[in-house]
C-alpha cells in the first residue's frame, strides 16, 4: 500500500483537482485506489447527512468505493478554516481522530491511497500549536505539492516545500495546476518551478473549464506511482 498526503500551496488552489485526475489515472492499472478527505468545512446539509463537494468528487473518483463516513469523517457546515469552524461547534480536531480515519482507510487494502489535506501545508488543527502537517509527520505520509498557478506562486511553492522538508517529510513530486487562461508569463513561472523546487514534476493540469479531465503525467510521475 502506497499513501500519500496531498497538500497545496494554498487553499483553493486545485487539490481536489489534482487528487481526482491522479486517482482517475491510477485507475486506468486496475489497482485499487482510494482517495478521502479527513476534514473539510464548506459542507451541505442533505437527507444523508453533511456532504462536501470535494469529498464526493474523491468518493466517485476512487475505484473503491467506500462509505462516506470513511471519505471524509470530520464535516463542517461554514467555508471557513475548519479549526475555527470546529471552535464554534465547542469541538476540537486532533491528531487521534486522523490516525482513526487513516486506519480505516487503509482496512479497506487499497493499492494507492491518496489523503487531501485542507488548505495548505501548516493548516491549524488549534490555536495550540497543532497543525494537519503533524499528521502527515507522524505517520511519515510521501507528500504531493499542488502549486496553484498564479502570480506569487513562486514564492508559496518554495516556502511550502521547504517547511514540509524541514519537517522530515519526503515530497515526491509537485503538480502546476493553471487556475486561469490568462496568468502573464505562464510558461516562464512553470520554467522556474522546475529549476527552483528540488522534488520533481510530476503532472502538470492546463486550465480547462468544467468538468476538468485533462492532466499531463510526466515521466517523474510514472517512476513514482509503478
Amino acid at each position: 500500500m502506497q499513501t500519500y498526503f496531498i497538500t497545496g500551496t494554498d487553499t483553493d488552489v486545485g487539490k481536489t483537482v489534482a487528487s481526482v485526475l491522479l486517482l482517475e489515472s491510477l485507475n486506468q492499472s486496475g489497482e485499487h485506489t482510494l482517495g478521502i478527505k479527513p476534514i473539510s468545512a464548506g459542507c451541505e446539509n442533505t437527507k444523508a447527512g453533511l456532504r462536501n463537494e470535494d469529498a464526493l468528487k474523491l468518493q466517485a473518483a476512487s475505484s473503491i468505493k467506500a462509505d462516506y463516513q470513511i471519505i471524509n469523517p470530520i464535516t463542517y457546515v461554514p467555508f471557513i478554516a475548519p479549526h475555527i469552524a470546529a471552535a464554534l461547534k465547542g469541538e476540537s480536531i486532533s491528531l487521534p481522530q486522523l490516525k482513526d480515519c487513516l486506519n480505516k482507510a487503509k482496512s479497506l487494502n487499497p493499492k494507492w491511497l491518496l489523503v487531501e489535506g485542507a488548505g495548505g501545508w501548516r493548516l491549524p488543527l488549534n490555536n495550540e500549536g497543532v497543525f494537519y502537517s503533524d499528521f502527515a509527520q507522524q505517520y511519515q505520509l510521501k507528500v504531493i505539492l499542488v502549486v496553484g498557478m498564479k502570480l506569487g506562486c513562486i514564492n508559496h511553492a518554495i516556502l511550502s516545500h521547504e517547511a514540509i522538508v524541514n519537517d522530515g517529510v519526503k515530497c515526491v513530486g509537485w503538480v502546476a495546476n493553471q487556475l486561469s487562461p490568462n496568468m502573464p508569463n505562464y510558461q516562464d513561472n512553470l520554467a522556474s518551478l522546475r529549476a527552483l523546487l528540488p522534488s520533481p514534476q510530476l503532472a502538470e493540469i492546463p486550465y480547462q473549464s468544467e468538468p476538468v479531465n485533462k492532466i499531463n503525467l510526466t515521466d517523474s510521475f510514472l517512476q513514482v506511482f509503478r
